[in-house]
């Protein structure tokens, strides 16, 4: 679409004028912003930010609007986040509590006292969690006739059938393990759901203590036997288990049985700079997640102080460590039930769509996607427009074009069968390069990733494993061409989201596709210091991290203040998963002060306190939840009218900006600012359902206007706008892709 000579002298104008050339941004030193003008009270605590974010996730599963499978979902995504949040950030915590290196958070408290404010929180949102499944979702799922039964409530008939289902499919699995002198109190495993049984035996009327863990390999919830009703009726697999206990025991006197769960530190610590083998390290450190220490203790209500008593002294757990809820516990397991064939219970079916760029001019031609790329760049936006015929096809079709001469993609997560890889090992089968930076150190993918890794290796693909001390977060994907013409052609993929063909149904991101050759090259050379001993200082279209991209953040924000501070128009609109870095923060309260108008989309934590007198009047903060995850990072600066736009990986936090390679790609066509602009500015209407952050820190709903009517879904209103803008294209030009 853009010459390269007409490309590169707007590169050449851009480097000067904004500071985004490496040279320019060398002579920028943002240092640390003097905060003495500033209160001292000026940030969130970055846990207590997350755990209003899943607040957020439990509001959508308590909402009677939204559907009803959907809120069973919603209840399980809420508690696998949560479970995840111990597991790492709770553990974080405690561990530096432990180590002595317990420096103040960025609101001033010590880390003990978060923890204090954790569990008071944490207790709150899982009675909460708890109250939403039995007094709302489990009403109204009996409503549609869809029941969660309890053994009390069954029929002699159901019990007669389950009894044959423990017997034959439950029973021969389950291993109860004594706790006596020759038996030791038994390793209790992370997140599995258990029984405690208290038996006595009537020979020496000795009281015992056992554990039968709950096989996560068997279903959470069984089924009943149609009762001609035309229900569906399920069964927790642990009450089953529990009114069968005595079996496991015969002979003994059951006295008391209740379930538990515990929660560990499952957080990989390893020292790079120490470990020969990376894989080696990693695969030692997994191994020894399995037996972190214990964080959190879930107990049925109804469990006796005795077992309560015997758990906590065993675990080490503290009071304030235990979870007393009613059951079930692990409401992760609703997953199972929100995959029950109902659509009529399920938000709307939506198909993605073939971007219309990558559409062939001509309905009796094959699609090529380089020859699409090479015409215009091709941005997308997933989920609505498709992962398969854009991402995906791009991978594909380099692996067995015979043009495509070497491909080279970072990858951070994927799913195991992931066709992207697939088409890794068919294009090195096929003898051209292949590159693939796999991020080993992707949290809880770590063993998934190690697999594919090592399979890729056996299939003659360069796998590299990025530099030493910072994980690889950015989204690339470089093919290297034989032009018809002569020279080699550059085709990049610069993305917000993973190259997860799975998760790019239910992940908002964006996509871009280009053939312009600076990119092209500035890309190879990145991909040359990822995986040799190059340096490359200076990028002109691209943000990296963690060398430059602070710095050139930084520089756009500070612009934007100057031009405010001369009376010029100024406006900064970000779209993040996260906001926590002190430095960012402070100088988005400075161009607040000078005046800039500042949004900021945000999905998960923010640290800014928006609507802070004298220090972020113009801030506003917004969140949307939904459908899907949204999931794109979009910077955007007003630039005198003329905006500069990037989309990446990073988000504000410290471990993007300084821990982690990172790639923001400069936006250059018009007709992607806008259309990124107008999604960005739709995102913030006040007739758009969101979530508002208020300057004490709460999170209000907007959902409902003021006649009562429904605020938009801007998930769902995005979907209908792509696809009417695609049939209104493929009408013009007579194509019915």
């Amino acid at each position: 679409m853009n010459p390269v000579e007409s490309v590169n002298a707007s590169e050449r104008d851009y480097e000067v004028t904004t500071g985004v050339g490496g040279d320019f941004i060398d002579d920028y030193d943002e240092g640390v912003p003097e905060a003495e003008d500033l209160p001292a009270e000026r940030f969130f605590d970055r846990e207590l930010s997350w755990l209003a974010f899943n607040k957020r996730v439990l509001e959508l599963a308590e909402d009677p609007q939204v559907p009803l499978l959907e809120r069973v979902k919603f209840l399980a995504i809420f508690a696998s986040n949560l479970d995840e949040f111990f597991m790492v950030r709770v553990a974080g915590l405690k561990r530096r509590i432990v180590t002595g290196i317990a420096v103040p958070t960025n609101t001033g408290k010590s880390p003990q006292q978060v923890l204090d404010d954790i569990a008071q929180m944490a207790h709150e949102l899982q009675l909460r969690h708890a109250a939403a499944l039995h007094e709302l979702v489990k009403p109204a799922l009996d409503a549609e006739h869809i029941h969660i039964e309890s053994w009390s409530d069954l029929a002699e008939s159901d019990r007669a059938g389950l009894h044959e289902v423990f017997t034959e499919q439950i029973f021969p699995v389950l291993m109860p393990l004594a706790v006596d002198p020759a038996h030791p109190f038994p390793y209790i495993s992370g997140l599995s759901l258990n029984l405690s049984v208290r038996i006595r035996d009537p020979r020496t009327d000795r009281v015992e203590f056992a554990r039968v863990k709950v096989p996560p390999i068997l279903p959470r919830f069984y089924p009943l036997a149609d009762d001609g009703s035309g229900r569906m009726r399920f069964i927790a697999i642990e009450d089953l288990i529990s009114h069968h206990v005595g079996e496991l025991f015969p002979g003994m006197e059951v006295l008391e049985h209740h379930e538990f769960r515990i929660t560990r530190n499952e957080d990989v610590e390893i020292d790079e700079d120490e470990s020969e083998n990376l894989i080696q390290a990693l695969e030692r450190e997994l191994l020894r997640r399995r037996f972190g220490p214990p964080i959190r203790l879930e107990i049925t209500e109804d469990m006796d102080d005795v077992t309560l008593k015997l758990l906590v002294n065993e675990l080490g757990i503290t009071d304030q460590e235990v979870y007393r809820l009613p059951a079930p516990l692990g409401l992760n397991g609703l997953f199972q039930l929100a995959d029950i064939d109902r659509p009529d219970l399920k938000y709307s079916k939506q198909v993605p769509i073939t971007p219309t760029d990558l559409l062939p001019s001509e309905p009796t031609d094959e699609p090529n996607i380089f020859r699409s790329i090479a015409a215009n760049d091709v941005m997308v936006h997933h989920p609505y427009e498709s992962f398969a015929t854009s991402v995906q096809a791009f991978i594909e079709q380099a692996a067995v074009d015979p043009y495509v001469l070497a491909i080279k993609q970072t990858l951070y997560r994927t799913s195991g069968d992931s066709p992207i890889i697939a088409a890794l090992i068919r294009a090195a089968e096929a003898g051209k390069s292949v590159l693939a930076l796999v991020e080993v150190k992707a949290r809880f993918d770590e063993e998934a990733n190690i697999t594919w890794a090592k399979k890729l290796e056996k299939a003659g693909v360069h796998v590299v494993y990025g530099l030493v001390g910072l994980k690889t977060h950015c989204k690339l994907a470089l093919v290297i061409r034989q032009e018809r013409g002569g020279g080699l052609g550059h085709y990049t993929h610069i993305g917000t989201g993973n190259y997860n063909p799975k998760t790019s149904r239910i992940y908002e991101d964006y996509g871009y596709f280009t053939s312009d050759q600076s990119v092209g090259k500035e890309v190879a050379r990145l991909f040359n210091e990822l995986s040799g001993y190059a340096i490359e200082k200076k990028f002109t279209r691209l943000l990296v991290a963690p060398r430059y991209l602070r710095k050139g953040l930084l520089k756009h924000i500070d612009n934007e203040t100057q031009a405010a501070l001369k009376g010029k128009p100024a406006k900064i609109i970000l779209k993040l998963n996260s906001l926590v870095d002190e430095v960012i923060i402070d100088s988005l309260y400075r161009a607040s002060q000078a005046g800039v108008e500042i949004d900021i989309w945000v999905r998960g934590i923010c640290a800014l306190v928006p609507g802070l007198p004298g220090v972020s009047d113009t801030i506003r903060v917004r969140s949307i939840l939904g459908r899907y995850l949204e999931h794109s990072r979009v910077f955007s600066f007003h630039h005198g009218g003329d905006p500069i736009v990037y989309i990446g990986s990073a988000d504000m936090m410290h471990r993007n900006l300084d821990r982690r390679i990172e790639v923001l790609l400069k936006l250059s066509d018009p007709r992607h600012i806008d259309r990124v602009l107008t999604h960005m500015d739709r995102g913030m209407s006040d007739d758009v359902a969101s979530w508002h952050l208020t300057s004490s820190g709460e999170w209000i709903r907007h959902a409902v206007a003021d006649n009562g009517d429904r605020l938009v879904d801007i998930q769902k209103e995005t979907m209908s706008a792509i696809t009417a803008r695609h049939k209104a294209s493929t009408s013009r030009s007579g194509n019915n892709g």
